[in-house]
């Protein structure tokens, strides 16, 4: 039995959530979401609620419950608060400036890059070595995190990169004289 799956999934107001072709779209007040919904769960919308169960006993169906669940909790969460993700670049030299719909890094290549923003996500770089990536989608905000932290990974001997909020990154011992 799933403990995530049982508990259904609670509709704030101000969000409305509908099944329609195959599809749970969720809207709120950042926008609109939706997920095709599996075939191994069945899906009930009621009073300020989305309740989600296996269709059957089969072990897909019960490993589909809770993954399905989650991903609503998401949705909901997505259209009501948006998601962030924070980057640290650390490193002498190593900045970034958002402009427009183009995020440029300098991180130490002999060329700037020059990264496109897609649609539906924000940018914003407080100072020159943070990068707040935002957005409505949790799955698209950490895709875009993943790609710009790809440009430059932090390296274990002096920290040097691009690493997210929080992260901790293991130092390796240098040479000993």
């Amino acid at each position: 039995m799933s403990r995530t799956g049982k508990k259904p999934v609670t509709v704030p107001s101000g969000v409305t959530a509908s099944i329609a072709d195959g599809q749970l779209s969720v809207k709120g007040p950042k926008g609109t979401l939706a997920i095709p919904l599996a075939d191994e769960v069945t899906y009930n919308v009621e009073d300020g609620k989305i309740a989600v169960q296996p269709a059957n006993d089969s072990k897909r169906a019960r490993a589909f419950w809770g993954m399905q669940r989650t991903l609503i909790a998401n949705l909901i969460t997505g259209v009501t608060e948006g998601y962030t993700k924070k980057l640290l670049i650390t490193g002498v030299g190593y900045r970034a400036n958002a402009q427009g719909k183009t995020l440029k890094l300098q991180l130490g290549y002999s060329h700037d890059v020059d990264f496109a923003v897609p649609e539906g996500i924000e940018i914003k770089t407080p100072d020159n070595t943070t990068v707040e990536i935002s957005g409505i989608d949790k799955q698209q905000v950490g895709q875009v995190a993943a790609e710009i932290r790809r440009w430059r990974k932090p390296e274990p001997y002096k920290g040097k990169g691009i690493k997210y909020d929080g992260e901790f990154i293991f130092r390796k011992e240098g040479k000993k004289k």
